[in-house]
């Protein structure tokens, strides 16, 4: 009898024990970056210079930011351990090498974090930047699809499938390679200082920002459409404009509900970045390609990628759900209780 009562809530607590651990990986995993970024984006040195700190503390700081935060010795000298005991093991040393290799693993993880952390700050930059820059296009882009006239509703029309039919990287290269525009935006002196130095990772951001613009607008379009018809006749019978009722009383509800579309283009964008490579964008993937062609570990190094891109992905898809949560109306529900 006792076990029957206990047994639901023992189940009913496993996700919420996954979540806490997802979201104590997530800060642990944030903060790091976050300390990373700050070291290496000479944030820290821009306020000992405000402080009047000595050079020799901010070299001191800036060889910091180059060398990794943990020693790699132990993990080293465990994996040389465990392979120097599997080769007297004779055939059971393979075993003994499968169990040296997340040691070896760890060690070079350690090693080559000051530049992964680097590359994912472009990332990073690149993905909020073209998230929300995306979506200031694609909110009109939407409601001129849903309830603007036949020409505005072509052209919307014209220019997502356009975006969307073409493939992202024959867009990057030509923003990169076919059009000034990396020129253009040197002649303008936005590079050459601060956290993004390239003019290459400005272009990538205009064309990841027309890219997510055109997902992102028929992600708003079919939430647009989910809201009652009846929502905005009864906004223009309390005297609201057709302009006004859609800003007031639709887009709020159906921006709710493209949430869950968001969160998706979120996840493609982090993972899309790794394009930005092919036009000399040094983010998290080219980083990657540097490290391998110099350490010649190639598995190693892209298994060490893809688990930052795994954190990446983790973290983002769950804060965007708890936005959901967070905004959810009450009466309406979250997307899983209309």
């Amino acid at each position: 009898m006792s076990t029957d009562q206990t047994q639901p809530a023992a189940v009913g607590d496993l996700p919420g024990r996954r979540r806490v651990a997802v979201v104590t990986v997530g800060v642990v995993f944030w903060t790091w970056l976050s300390l990373r970024w700050a070291y290496h984006n000479t944030v820290l040195d821009a306020v000992a210079t405000a402080l009047g700190v000595p050079d020799l503390i901010r070299s001191e700081t800036a060889v910091l930011a180059r060398e990794p935060w943990l020693p790699t010795a132990p993990f080293a000298n465990a994996a040389e351990t465990l392979t120097a005991v599997g080769a007297d093991l004779g055939p059971l040393g393979l075993l003994a090498e499968w169990l040296a290799w997340p040691f070896e693993l760890t060690a070079f993880a350690i090693e080559g974090g000051p530049a992964m952390a680097a590359g994912a700050f472009i990332t990073v930059y690149l993905t909020l930047a073209s998230m929300v820059l995306g979506l200031a296009i694609a909110v009109p882009l939407s409601v001129a699809r849903v309830y603007g006239g036949r020409i505005v509703g072509t052209v919307s029309l014209a220019y997502t499938e356009l975006v969307r039919g073409t493939p992202l990287l024959a867009q990057l290269f030509l923003l990169y390679y076919g059009l000034p525009l990396a020129e253009e935006i040197e002649g303008l002196g936005l590079v050459g200082e601060g956290a993004v130095p390239r003019a290459a990772v400005f272009v990538a951001i205009v064309g990841f920002t027309i890219n997510s613009s055109a997902y992102q607008a028929e992600y708003i379009r079919g939430a647009l459409q989910s809201v009652d018809s009846g929502q905005l006749v009864a906004a223009r019978s309390i005297g609201l404009s057709k302009a006004a009722g859609i800003r007031h009383v639709v887009l709020p509800q159906g921006l709710r509900y493209a949430i869950p579309g968001w969160t998706n283009e979120f996840v493609y964008l982090i993972k899309y970045s790794s394009l930005a490579a092919f036009i000399t964008v040094p983010e998290l993937f080219r980083q990657a390609r540097i490290i391998a062609s110099d350490s010649f570990r190639v598995t190693d190094t892209y298994v060490v990628v893809a688990v930052l891109y795994l954190a990446l992905v983790l973290t983002t898809a769950l804060a965007m759900d708890r936005l959901e949560a967070a905004v959810a109306v009450p009466g309406l529900g979250p997307a899983d209780e209309r």
